[in-house]
């Protein structure tokens, strides 16, 4: 591959000459971001480049590459305009933010990310409603790097500084929490992170910056599992981490040591997957409202954890942070069995049964959480103790008509059993 009139290199060009107004709306740029001529041509979207190989036209050209900037040709495991289109209109999703790395897996966002901010001595306070992955790398690989984990309540404000020491450097947010839904004041433990010298980071797929704009809010690195709502249909991994100049840097420099690289047909996908993503936020979130609000009224129902719904767990600090969400909820059974819940879950007919969400089919599982908390319980303090299994939906594009007629009538197998 010669040195063509496009960009390469690294995960972001240099200069990106668009021609494009600086105040585009979050919509807006969605359908525009990552579309520079230099990597498009005449064509709407940017071709799928695949090649392990970069050919360089002389040495001088070669002894040049060798510096590998950003945005410029290279080796394959730095990418070439497939990806780089991807990173680069996820950085211009997100206001402030300086460059993106891609990564093969959300969880490969999560645990390189932490790596990039880390080393051997230090402390990782992480939120006790984690991504249940992310617990499992802050108790094995990373104690085995020597980094030592503490997991602290995100609900506690006041109890949060407190969790900090000498040997603090970063914390692992996520808000609305893994599975339980619970949203944190993201800004204000943000900040006394900062305080302390500590970097914050968050996992924000449930939201994207659409809904939670985190650098915005004050969050160091933001990080997304593409899997869920940017590819959208369920059918790519891929994860991203975005951050500010320095943190990017060192974001960039990790990734290529630990020698990760996505590949440019699955970039495709999720760029094909970032254009429609607003309108299927939307209408998730849209739907989740209505499935929300109609089992809030089921007897078999104690809680009802969608922190959309206004009155419900969250709702007023989503309120107040968030601009959207999505079709990602929880309820918890009154008082059932195990053998209950099985009954409902396996009744459904629309909802499939599978890890993961954000794609255009709905989806359910059921979950335990108490097993992977070590400073928050389950049930909280002042519920019924026996109202403790819990039931995750992620809403799809069905009509929410349908959802509702397919889990009502799951409700009644339930009680058939």
């Amino acid at each position: 591959m010669g040195r063509g009139p496009c960009l390469a290199g690294g995960n972001r060009p240099r200069a990106v000459k668009s021609g494009k107004p600086d105040n585009l709306t979050p919509a807006t740029r969605l359908v525009q971001a990552g579309r520079a001529p230099e990597w498009t041509g005449p064509v709407v979207n940017p071709p799928v480049w695949r090649g392990s190989t970069h050919l360089y036209q002389n040495c001088a050209d070669l002894a040049r590459g060798r510096a590998d900037r950003d945005g410029e040709f290279y080796y394959g495991r730095r990418g070439a305009p497939t990806q780089w289109a991807l990173a680069q209109a996820l950085t211009e999703m997100e206001p402030g933010a300086a460059g993106t790395v891609l990564y093969p897996s959300g969880v490969s966002a999560i645990t390189a990310s932490v790596m990039a901010v880390l080393r051997a001595g230090d402390v990782l306070l992480v939120s006790d409603n984690a991504y249940e992955p992310s617990r499992a790398m802050a108790r094995n690989l990373l104690a085995d790097c020597g980094i030592e984990t503490r997991f602290f309540d995100p609900l506690d404000l006041a109890g949060f500084p407190a969790r900090f020491c000498e040997r603090t450097r970063a914390v692992l947010l996520e808000s609305p929490g893994s599975l339980t839904m619970e949203v944190c004041d993201v800004p204000a433990l943000a900040a006394m992170a900062r305080t302390r010298g500590a970097v914050s980071l968050i996992d924000n797929t449930w939201a994207t910056p659409l809904g939670f704009p985190a650098l915005e809010r004050g969050v160091d690195i933001t990080i997304m599992s593409l899997t869920k709502h940017i590819g959208g249909h369920s059918d790519l991994m891929m994860g991203s981490a975005t951050a500010g100049a320095e943190l990017y840097a060192k974001l960039r420099a990790k990734a290529q040591a630990l020698g990760l690289v996505v590949s440019p047909d699955d970039a495709a996908l999720a760029l094909r997957g970032l254009r429609t993503m607003g309108l299927r936020l939307e209408r998730g979130a849209a739907s989740a409202r209505a499935v929300a609000g109609w089992l809030r009224t089921r007897p078999e129902v104690a809680q009802v954890l969608c922190p959309l719904l206004e009155g419900a767990p969250g709702h007023d600090l989503w309120a107040r942070d968030f601009t959207g969400g999505c079709g990602l909820f929880s309820f918890v059974l009154k008082g059932r069995t195990p053998a209950h819940r099985a009954a409902l879950i396996d009744a459904l007919k629309l909802f499939g049964i599978g890890y993961s969400w954000g794609g255009f089919e709905s989806l359910v599982i059921p979950f335990d959480p108490q097993r992977a908390r070590s400073e928050t319980r389950w049930p909280p303090n002042g519920w019924n103790p026996e109202d403790r299994l819990g039931v995750r939906l992620s809403i799809g594009l069905e009509d929410a008509g349908d959802l509702i007629a397919d889990l009502e009538a799951a409700f009644a197998a339930m009680d058939s059993e």
